[in-house]
Order: structure tokens, then C-alpha cells, then sequence
């Protein structure tokens, strides 16, 4: 039987009949602490054909509208011969725009190059940021594709905005996007956080999540686990708004490593995907049909 996301339906499966692509990139070539991030797409998969396909909020089933998985980017040789890799695939799958682009990671220096192919694809591109540290470095070991560079070339090229941030290097603070940087002690004592958030995401949206946004009460198998981070439900709030607000085209999930306590994170990562499809297909405007035009 052929492998398909979720275990879904093989119709539901094929190009032509999805309305989302899932590229997955097990690499975890530059990470410096918690090492076993390129076994995160396997343990997402995993998770995903355990999990149920009815979403309970929207009242909606996504996988309806098909997941096409387009594929595994398996370069390692070199952090650019990977991030090249990972443009180069997602540069051919988002011309069809007809199409939602999605990759799971792996570290986060996989969303360097899909983040740049986007970018060349959709104009006024506003890069959300879900994460524990700014990975804001030019470059790090040596390298401008480690994944402490994940968001670097993003903040240069495109309008950054980053939440749960509570992590960075003194270096880091010359290339905070201004007044787009949203610190999670920051957030803790502000109840209108999420309002605050969506005033500054606009136009087309690539999300990035590395999964250390999350407290690691209820994500704790990441490389980087930092007290203090997001809680589920208030994430979800914002992400349906992004999707309600803005078009979104792309996002990634990176970060999830393999423990002996991997479980619960992975099932986290597999309910995250499966939730941001709910909203996409629910909400975002890219699915919104025109308004008719009354008749004089």
C-alpha cells in the first residue's frame, strides 16, 4: 500500500486532487545542544497517521482537501548544499499558488531557502515567527546557513515579526525588526498580545515554528527546550486570526527531535500541522470565493 500523510485516503493523496504539498527535510546538520532533529519528520509522520482526522473546532475534516507529499529533501553534505536543496524544491512546488507549500523539519536552517523561494514567488511577504530565540546571526560556526541564521536573510529581504522570543545573543540586538519582536516575558503581562501581533502581520504570511516557542511543559523534546514559552490554546487564537486576517501561502514546522520522550512534542507537531490546515481551509483568504457582483 502506498505511504501517504496521515495514512489518508490515496485519493485524497495525489497531486492534482491536494490543495496542500508537505516537503520534509530530516537534516540536523548545525545543531550545537540537543542533537536528533532530522528524525523530527519521521516521528511527525508517525504521530500523524495516530491522530484523528475529525477537527473538532472547525468542524471540518482537512485531509479532505488533499495533502500531496511531494518528497524528502535529503541533501547533507554541506548546510548550503542543503539549504540550496530545499530552495530549489520549494521554488519549483509554489508556482502552482493554487497550492498551500508546507516542510517539516529538521532544524531550523531548513526554512533558509524555502523562505527565500517564496519570497521571490509572492511579493509583500511578511515572515511570522514562532520561536524561543531569534536565530538573527549573520552567521554562526562558520556558516551563514546555521540554525542560529534561520531568520537572518528573512529580516533583510521581507517585514519580520517574531513571538515568544526569550533567548538571544547581545550580537543579536543590532537586527531586531523594530517594534516587530514580541518577548515572551513581554507577553505574559500583556492580555492583548495577540491584537498586538496581528497589527503587524499583513499581506502574504510565511509561518515559521520551531517548536521551542512552545513552554516545554508541553513541548520538551526540542534541541533547545527554554522555560517560559507559549501555551497551546492562546497560539492557537493567534494562528486562526493570521489565517482569518492575511493570505497565508506557506509555513513550517521545524524542530522536533527524537528522545526518549518524543511522543508527546510529535503529537503536538502532528495536531499543529493538521489544526493550521483546518484554519487555511476554513478561513484564509486565498480560499475566500469573490463576491458576486449585484445585478443593476
Amino acid at each position: 500500500m502506498e505511504n501517504t500523510y496521515a495514512g489518508i485516503p490515496v485519493e485524497n493523496a495525489t497531486y492534482e486532487n491536494s490543495k496542500v504539498v508537505l516537503v520534509t527535510v530530516p537534516y540536523d546538520g548545525t545543531s550545537t545542544w540537543g542533537k536528533g532533529a532530522d528524525k523530527g519528520p519521521e516521528l511527525f509522520l508517525d504521530a500523524s497517521e495516530n491522530m484523528e482526522l475529525y477537527d473538532i473546532e472547525t468542524d471540518t475534516e482537512p485531509y479532505l482537501q488533499g495533502v500531496y507529499m511531494a518528497g524528502e529533501v535529503s541533501e547533507k553534505s554541506s548546510p548550503e548544499k542543503m539549504v540550496e536543496a530545499v530552495y530549489q524544491k520549494t521554488k519549483e512546488l509554489v508556482k502552482d499558488r493554487e497550492k498551500l507549500f508546507t516542510l517539516i523539519g529538521g532544524e531550523h536552517s531548513v526554512s533558509i531557502g524555502s523562505i527565500r523561494a517564496v519570497g521571490e514567488e509572492y511579493h509583500n511577504l511578511t515572515v511570522l515567527q514562532l520561536d524561543a530565540h531569534t536565530d538573527l546571526r549573520p552567521e554562526y560556526h562558520g556558516s551563514k546557513n546555521n540554525h542560529a541564521c534561520a531568520v537572518f536573510e528573512a529580516n533583510q529581504k521581507h517585514k519580520l515579526v517574531q513571538v515568544g522570543i526569550r533567548s538571544m545573543d547581545a550580537e543579536e540586538k543590532q537586527y531586531l525588526p523594530h517594534k516587530r519582536v514580541f518577548f515572551a516575558h513581554e507577553i505574559a503581562k500583556n492580555d492583548n498580545w495577540i491584537k498586538d501581533v496581528l497589527d503587524k502581520v499583513s499581506g502574504n504570511v510565511y509561518i515559521t515554528i520551531d517548536l521551542d516557542a512552545f513552554d516545554p511543559s508541553i513541548a520538551p523534546s526540542t534541541g533547545t527546550p527554554e522555560p517560559g514559552g507559549l501555551q497551546w490554546y492562546p497560539t492557537l487564537k493567534l494562528l486562526k486570526k493570521v489565517f482569518k486576517k492575511c493570505n497565508v501561502v506557506a509555513f513550517d514546522i521545524v524542530e522536533l527531535m527524537d528522545s526518549p520522550q518524543a511522543k508527546p512534542t510529535a503529537f503536538l507537531a502532528a495536531k499543529l500541522y493538521y489544526k493550521m490546515l483546518a484554519y487555511y481551509h476554513k478561513y484564509n483568504k486565498n480560499n475566500k470565493e469573490p463576491k458576486k457582483k449585484k445585478r443593476k
